[in-house]
């Protein structure tokens, strides 16, 4: 009984996502590996910074799946240097100040961005940011919190 429950505890740990919960949310992201994207957007909007200081912050952050279902050469338009100030407001449009957990979450709030706009939070059918699945919540690092999240968010869509 002991061996199984030591292999099913050792399984379990190992199908876990890789995440460097002891950093900051810019190096807790680059442990986790599947925001490549995000990162170079931060980089690209000079965020790095930013999500690298005091907080706390609240990340609702696109995998890189996320980024790639956006229209074709979305990613690249937003990322070249004429086109900083909006890829600014998307990316600050994925923060909110303060660290808000999962278990903080209600059908219906909002939660003013860094941005400026707003999101809503649904729980039907499992948590959602403005109908964007939550797919992994509470990663936590030490300036605040990411949650993982299966599409990129627009200000005012």
């Amino acid at each position: 009984m002991r061996t199984t429950l030591l292999a099913l505890g050792t399984a379990a740990i190992l199908a876990a996502p890789a995440f460097a919960q002891t950093g900051d949310i810019v190096e807790t992201a680059t442990g986790a590996g599947n925001f490549t994207t995000l990162l170079a957007a931060a980089e690209a909007a000079d965020l790095v910074e930013t999500l690298k200081g005091e907080g706390p912050f609240t990340v609702f952050a696109p995998t890189d799946a996320a980024f790639a279902a956006l229209p074709e050469g979305t990613v690249e338009d937003l990322l070249k240097p004429e086109n900083k100030e909006r890829l600014t407001e998307i990316l600050t449009y994925h923060v909110v100040p303060g660290e808000v957990m999962s278990s903080d979450l209600a059908e219906g709030m909002t939660a003013e961005t860094v941005q400026g706009g707003e999101l809503t939070i649904t729980l039907e059918g499992g948590p959602k940011v403005n109908g964007t699945a939550i797919s992994q919540p509470d990663v936590d690092a030490s300036n605040g919190v990411i949650h993982v999240i299966d599409g990129v968010l627009m200000p005012g869509a």
